[in-house]
């Protein structure tokens, strides 16, 4: 279920040697501030989330002992829209890690001009040691404990690591159910991610990843590079990871290594995704994987390509894996897979880096068609669905592109200058209350 790219254990150790994630969501943040001139109150609003919850709540595991869970809910901003944002299910999850997501997730929104703020929320466990039971009460137990804190027009959940459309519609039924009658098909809007025949929308559970290849197609168009032919390779292969490598498959680009929570496996003449993606599902890893044959983190790091996805944790590129990187360019398929202090290194060595609330926002985007469909009691074909994916991203794609050759600076920051000011012409508009 989850796009991690390691073992508990070797999780465990790394998390040691990472930076703090707010902290590194705070320094991006600080550098397009600056470089906007963005007011100081503004800065001050935007450092800190508006809500922090934390709750605690027991669940009676199938084999009768009680075990208790700790949950989080970070509501970022809302000066846009209603919060909006992943829940994630995850042994390594902090208060300060949905901090940072949360943080990002109001800028993702901005950037793209959705009327969404940023939220994010997990319970820190491994899911992968619980029966589909006991997942189901875990879920619908941390739903109740939300309570009001959650809802369509307030705060509304979607899946992320750990988590998938089975755990919304569980969150969407509890919630709908305490809710009341009254509540109704109304109450399907509080969650997005869900499945089809829930009140899902056609096109989501690809979405991150299809926004992803459109962007990487058009940096390729841009820099005059034929996709058929070249190589790419993923880190994380959940949904995110799986998705982007199946699709980008077809523009006949090869994928030769992969890595996900349990190893990292390779294949100069290719490895195919779709066969990939079915060996997981039955076996929850890509190791072992026919056709391939194992290698270190160290050299996975260090093989060739043309295209790297990290589509697993944030904070996996540090400096060691900026050095190693032989890639022409990152499409950052997680949330802040970069660190700060190995960004130049990269830069320095002319990878071109599509920063992740660009690269892989195609997930709240369709997220949003799909709260419009719930809103308008409405179902949005495929295409329908895949065709505003696709102007979205290519538009938004464009803007960063301007503004990063027009201002001189790094896409990063370019994409944060972009999300800030829509952030900044609200508050300037509506004031501060009272």
């Amino acid at each position: 279920m989850a796009d991690s790219d390691s073992s508990p254990s070797v999780a465990a150790s790394s998390a040691l040697s990472k930076p703090n994630p707010y902290q590194v969501a705070q320094q991006q943040f600080e550098k397009a501030a600056d470089s906007m001139d963005l007011p100081s109150y503004i800065r001050q609003i935007l450092l800190q989330p508006k809500n922090e919850l934390i709750v605690n709540f027991p669940i009676k595991l199938d084999g009768g002992p009680y075990r208790l869970f700790k949950g989080y809910r970070v509501q970022h901003n809302n000066v846009l829209g209603p919060y909006k944002g992943g829940m994630r299910y995850h042994h390594d999850v902090t208060l300060d890690e949905v901090k940072a997501l949360a943080t990002w997730m109001t800028y993702k929104c901005a950037l793209h001009g959705i009327p969404f703020g940023g939220a994010k929320g997990g319970i820190k466990f491994n899911p992968r040691e619980h029966s589909p039971g006991e997942l189901e009460r875990i879920t619908r137990r941390f739903t109740y404990a939300l309570g009001s804190n959650i809802g369509p027009d307030h705060d509304i959940p979607a899946p992320d690591v750990g988590t998938n459309a089975q755990t919304m519609v569980w969150m969407m039924d509890t919630y709908v159910s305490l809710a009341g009658p009254g509540m109704g098909h109304a109450g399907r809007g509080v969650v997005t991610g869900k499945s089809v025949s829930t009140g899902g929308s056609h096109g989501r559970e690809q979405a991150t990843g299809q926004g992803l290849v459109h962007c990487i197609a058009e940096w390729a168009r841009d820099a005059r590079f034929d996709l058929n032919g070249a190589t790419f390779m993923v880190q994380g292969f959940g949904n995110v990871g799986s998705n982007t490598a199946k699709i980008l498959a077809r523009t006949g680009a090869s994928m030769i290594a992969v890595g996900d929570w349990k190893g990292y496996i390779a294949n100069g003449e290719g490895i195919n995704p779709f066969k990939l993606g079915e060996y997981v599902a039955r076996t929850g890893s890509v190791v072992g994987y026919p056709g391939t044959h194992p290698i270190p983190r160290e050299q996975f790091f260090a093989t060739e390509v043309d295209v790297f996805i990290p589509a697993a944790l944030e904070l996996e590129i540090g400096i060691a894996e900026a050095r190693a990187l032989k890639c022409k360019l990152i499409a950052e398929g997680a949330n802040g897979p970069t660190e700060p202090r190995a960004e130049p290194v990269l830069l320095d060595k002319g990878i071109h880096i599509i920063p992740d609330i660009l690269a892989n926002s195609g997930g709240v985007a369709v997220s949003y068609y799909e709260w419009l469909q719930n809103k308008r009691s409405e179902v949005w074909e495929l295409e329908e669905v895949e065709e505003k994916l696709a102007k979205r991203m290519k538009r938004t794609y464009l803007a960063v592109s301007e503004y990063a050759a027009t201002r001189r600076c790094d896409w990063r920051t370019a994409a944060m200058c972009i999300a800030l000011g829509r952030i900044q012409r609200s508050y300037a508009e509506r004031g501060i209350f009272p």
